[in-house]
């Protein structure tokens, strides 16, 4: 397809006033832009001639919008398609996407929304959909259209975000489920930019991270006066994000007192502040994210069923880096061009070094990727990064089970219990660089528990492991 064709669009809709519309917008975007009132017209016209983009209706007479995508990707496989209708759900957004639409619209919809869609480029290839390929055509993917790009080659991460870009300009709530260190974060912060809402707040709160006494106010906020040290009126996150987006991290962690006003909060769209006399409305799209199984969480009682399904309107997984090998040397050589950015100028990546990055399984996924770049970049001291600069670094029984099973994390006669729990901990603690969450993973613990254990051992400090990457 040539890039005159690629900048043709053909709007398919029965109301003459919408596709006017459509026309005018577009062209005023540089477009060049041709009318179907319906899917037979569409289709016909589709046989004479190619186009970039297809924005079509869903309620057509004759062929209607599900038909003509149908038809479109046996046809005209490169013609990117986008449905709209007045009757737009959840379910009908990711129908479109797995049947190959790029994006689902609900009409009435700003023309700002059709231009986010648009704009990255007419028309990638696939080469082009999977950020971050080497040559391209120049056009930027939406995904790299952000604040923080998001990098990947691999067919579920896309198919992924292409569902996010089909919901992100729906109300609906988002649970997004991954290992820690997989990019939740990233993730979310991506829908909010894809949204209406991009322009509104988007306020994070790290439910593993506070006690529940202070996550309360910390979500809802409190009066003057609500109790001992409440000095003056505190808004909480809640407030702070209205209009906007709140994203709930780890909400798996978060008690079941507590859940029940998350829950009263989701039904009515308003938030009692502790000490508060009346409620506060608040416009919310809320996202959150865990690293736990809630479903098996809803079996053990520890998490409430009916906010589960309140929270898992259109729920994500997403996979963990040993699932997208092809990733690593894309990220890699984003890390160490941040590197370069942040501190100084370093050497590229041995051909070895990518195949031995390649091999590890990567326990602690994208986050322990960065880690293991940035600290390989300065050993490096601004030459090539060679396999002798990451080896030591990665831990040699998460490639070798078996050597797992030889470490006895210092267990000897002698030793009490509460050492050898100690040394199991900080060793945990630190081959995942730090990561409460991912830690409390790993020994089955929850992060409250760990969070103690620290505390007991005179161990303090902030959550680490940082922000999560994809």
């Amino acid at each position: 397809m040539s890039p005159q064709e690629a900048g043709s669009v053909l709007v398919v809709d029965d109301e003459p006033e919408m596709a006017i519309a459509l026309r005018e917008t577009l062209r005023r975007d540089g477009y060049r832009v041709s009318l179907a009132q319906n899917g037979a017209e569409a289709i016909e016209k589709i046989s004479r001639e190619e186009y970039g983009w297809v924005i079509s209706d869903v309620r057509m007479p004759s062929v209607d919008g599900w038909e003509l995508l149908s038809r479109l990707k046996e046809k005209s496989p490169l013609t990117r398609v986008i449905l709209m209708t007045a009757y737009g759900t959840v379910p009908q957004a990711v129908a479109a996407m797995k049947q190959g639409a790029v994006n689902f619209l609900t009409k009435p919809f700003k023309a700002e929304e059709l231009r986010k869609i648009l704009e990255p480029s007419p028309n990638p290839s696939q080469e082009d959909r999977s950020v971050g390929a080497t040559g391209g055509t120049g056009g930027r993917s939406p995904w790299e259209s952000v604040s923080r790009p998001i990098r990947t080659r691999n067919p579920a991460m896309i198919r992924i975000l292409g569902m996010i870009d089909a919901v992100a300009s729906t109300p609906a709530t988002i649970l997004i489920e991954g290992e820690s260190g997989t990019g939740k974060e990233l993730l979310a912060r991506y829908l909010h930019e894809r949204s209406t809402r991009a322009h509104r707040p988007f306020v994070a709160v790290n439910c593993a991270a506070l006690p529940d006494n202070l996550l309360e106010s910390e979500l809802f906020g409190y009066e003057k006066g609500a109790f001992s040290g409440a000095l003056a009126r505190k808004i909480g996150k809640f407030e702070l994000a209205h209009s906007g987006t709140l994203l709930l991290d780890e909400v798996g962690e978060m008690e079941l007192a507590l859940q029940a006003k998350l829950l009263r909060v989701i039904q009515e769209r308003e938030i009692d502040r502790v000490g508060g006399t009346r409620p506060v409305p608040v416009d919310i799209r809320i996202i959150a994210t865990t690293n736990r199984n809630l479903k098996e969480e809803v079996r053990a009682g520890r998490f409430r069923e009916d906010l589960y399904y309140r929270l898992r309107v259109f729920p994500v997984a997403l996979p963990p880096l040993r699932e997208r090998m092809e990733d690593i040397p894309l990220l890699a050589e984003r890390f160490r061009q941040a590197f370069e950015k942040e501190h100084m100028a370093v050497g590229p990546f041995a051909p070895e070094t990518l195949e031995l990055l390649g091999r590890h399984p990567w326990p602690g996924n994208v986050r322990e990727l960065e880690n293991v770049v940035t600290r390989a970049a300065f050993l490096a001291e601004g030459r090539t990064i060679l396999p002798s600069h990451v080896s030591d670094l990665l831990d040699p029984e998460a490639d070798d089970p078996a050597r797992g099973e030889e470490s006895d994390a210092g267990i000897r006669p002698g030793r009490s219990v509460w050492e050898v729990e100690r040394e199991l901990i900080l060793r945990t603690l630190a081959s995942c660089g730090g990561n409460k969450a991912q830690s409390a993973r790993l020994l089955g613990i929850n992060v409250r528990t760990l969070r103690n254990k620290l505390s007991e051992y005179g161990i303090t400090g902030g959550e680490g492991g940082g922000e999560e990457i994809a």
